[in-house]
């Protein structure tokens, strides 16, 4: 039995929008329908620093507020590398680490 997994981190905001749907929910159909990774979790991010180094936080003042999300997966390194290839065009660059 092969126990080698690769952890994927991809770095996104809530309005990151894919091409039909907010991206996190394209990533997750492809995740979950494409390549059956079955050990996903999205983070949501309770403050982070916006592109132009703005502060975004969530509090009661703001009703509109784009927060971070971090989806994170692990599988075998041939699944992993797949989605990968998936990913290739659909996330911006810098925003997944594997």
């Amino acid at each position: 039995m092969d126990d080698e997994v690769t952890v994927v981190h991809i770095y996104l905001h809530e309005a990151d929008q894919g091409k039909r749907k907010t991206l996190m929910q394209e990533i997750l159909n492809l995740l979950a329908a494409q390549h059956r990774v079955q050990n996903v979790v999205v983070f949501r991010g309770i403050a982070g620093l916006g592109v132009g180094g703005e502060i975004l936080a969530s509090d009661m003042l703001r009703l509109n507020v784009d927060l971070p999300l971090v989806i994170e997966f692990f599988d075998r390194p041939e699944v992993a590398d797949a989605v990968l290839g998936a990913l290739d065009g659909m996330v911006p660059k810098g925003h997944i680490i594997a």
